[in-house]
Order: C-alpha cells, then sequence, then structure tokens
C-alpha cells in the first residue's frame, strides 16, 4: 500500500535528509494552473537546500510518499482528488481512492516511513465557537502523538487562535519560534499571542529536536512557527475575516467545511493579495524546514 518515488527511495537509502510535504495545498488549496507551478517550485527550494522533497498523496489507493512528475500533475489536476485525514487512511486504500492527505495524515505517513520533518503553510486548531460545537482539529492530536517537526506559519487566522495555544501546551506539544516571540497568524506575521521559546537559526532548531531525544520528550511532534515573509494588510484581513465569517453564517456552513470557504472568501475577495501570500508561506516554510533537515 506505500509506494516511493526513485528519489525518496534513493534518500532513504543513503540517509540524506528528507522533507514531507502535503498534497491537499496542491489539490485543494490553491487555483489551477498555479497549484502545479508552485508545488514543483517548493519541490526545487527544498532540493536546493540540500534536502529531499517527499510530496505525499494516495493515488488510486496507493500511499505515495514522493510523487513523479506525473503523479504531481495527477494531484493538481484530477478533481476526483478527495481530502484524507488519519482516520481515513484505510478506507481510502482498502477502496482504491485518490486523496490528498492533510497535515495529520501526512505526518503519520511521513513517521511511518522515517521522515522526521515537514513543512505546511498553517495548521488546524480550535474553532471559533468550539465550546459549542466541539469543532478541533485533527492536526493537534496528531501533533501530540506523531514525533514529527512540523514548520508552518502559525494557525490559520480564522481559527481561536487563544484556545488551540491552550491545547497544544495542555498536549505537551513544544512550540518553537523563528526567529520571533510572536505567534503568527497565518496570513498575519502577529496573532496578537507570544511564544514562550525563540530560536535564531536552523541549526539551533535542530538541537531542539535532537534534545529531545536525550530528555525522554520525544514522543510528541514539535511545532515551528515561522512568520510569513509577506504579511496581509492587516485592516485587508480583519475585514475579510469578519465579512467571511458572517457570509458562512448566512450559508449555514458549519464543521470541517468552515476553513475551507473562509480560505475560498479571503481568496475570491482580496484581489488575489490572499494568495500571493498562500504561496509565499509555504515555499518559506520549505525552506526553512530543508535547512532544519540539512542541519
Amino acid at each position: 500500500m506505500i509506494q516511493y518515488s526513485s528519489e525518496v527511495r534513493a534518500a532513504l537509502v543513503e540517509k540524506r535528509p528528507l522533507v514531507a510535504l502535503e498534497s491537499t495545498i496542491i489539490s485543494h488549496g490553491l487555483p489551477r494552473p498555479k497549484n502545479l507551478e508552485v508545488a514543483l517550485e517548493v519541490e526545487e527550494i527544498v532540493r536546493s537546500e540540500g534536502a529531499t522533497p517527499a510530496t505525499i498523496a494516495i493515488i488510486d489507493g496507493v500511499i505515495h510518499i514522493g510523487l513523479e512528475k506525473t503523479e504531481l500533475d495527477r494531484v493538481a489536476n484530477d478533481e476526483n482528488f478527495t481530502k484524507a485525514s488519519i482516520r481515513d487512511l484505510a478506507t481510502a486504500t482498502a477502496s482504491g481512492l485518490s486523496a490528498a492527505t492533510t497535515v495529520a495524515a501526512t505526518s503519520h505517513i511521513a513517521h511511518l516511513s522515517g521522515i522526521e520533518f515537514f513543512a505546511t503553510g498553517g495548521l488546524g486548531g480550535v474553532h471559533r465557537g468550539a465550546q459549542e460545537s466541539w469543532d478541533e482539529s485533527a492536526d493537534l492530536l496528531a501533533l501530540a502523538n506523531i514525533p514529527v517537526l512540523v514548520v508552518c506559519a502559525g494557525v490559520k487566522s480564522i481559527l481561536d487562535i487563544q484556545a488551540t495555544l491552550e491545547r497544544l501546551e495542555t498536549l505537551s506539544v513544544p512550540l518553537i519560534g523563528y526567529r520571533t516571540k510572536k505567534f503568527p497568524g497565518f496570513y498575519l506575521p502577529d496573532s496578537g499571542y507570544t511564544i514562550e521559546h525563540e530560536a535564531k537559526s536552523a541549526a539551533e532548531i535542530g538541537a531542539i529536536w535532537r534534545a529531545r531525544k536525550e530528555v525522554g520528550t520525544a514522543n510528541t511532534g514539535l511545532v515551528v512557527a515561522n512568520p510569513t515573509p509577506l504579511p496581509l494588510n492587516p485592516t485587508l484581513h480583519e475585514r475579510l475575516l469578519k465579512d467571511g465569517l458572517a457570509k458562512a453564517r448566512e450559508n449555514s456552513v458549519t464543521g470541517k467545511a468552515v476553513t475551507p470557504f473562509l480560505l475560498e472568501f479571503f481568496h475570491a475577495n482580496s484581489d488575489g493579495e490572499s494568495l500571493k501570500v498562500n504561496i509565499e508561506i509555504i515555499k518559506s516554510n520549505s525552506r526553512l524546514a530543508a535547512q532544519i533537515a540539512s542541519s
């Protein structure tokens, strides 16, 4: 049920650094044909920093760790791809489905294959109103139980950031800010909340990651919060968030449908600005993850 690309297989055999990359951003997060262009560019960024990219997806029931060019093209352009989290993996593979993997599923598969480093855009977390809906991303439990280092631009600003940070603390998931003590909110470099620990370099983060094994805390993931290099205008962000939440309520959008609805609302109503930020985020995070993996 698992197939490695020739590039990833060689890196595993030769014990060269690898960086896992999710496929949901390709199939569902970016518009065509920009999604394929960005996916290829991100892989080249990882290679340029001395690591091997391992984009993960499920194709016709087979888990692919690393994608050949034709497979990457299919993920980007096949409209039949669904999204798979951890709980969907057995169903997808047994049923021969094709699916892009979420942060949680990508972390799980990366760990299965011995890949310790993973770059994504923004984490999922506790949703607004979760005290009534109990709506919380599977990303949080994955971080608590899967020892993979995840480089991200914080959590998506459309979530309840304070509650998400509280949950990460409760779950004992370590959080490191890269050259910042301000917790980023995806589109914004500062969500208004602080981070206790800051690292100044990729090498310092690598040392922290290795030290976890020495002190017996290597059973969880580690979140590296890397602020976006191209933030969205805060005033525009606030307006889009307010209008998007109102539109979601108007259309009775609830549960896991809220996040993609709001992200699409941002893309459709920001004159392309949120898309530019989204692309720069994944590029920046992939570069940092590769630097950490190579340190």
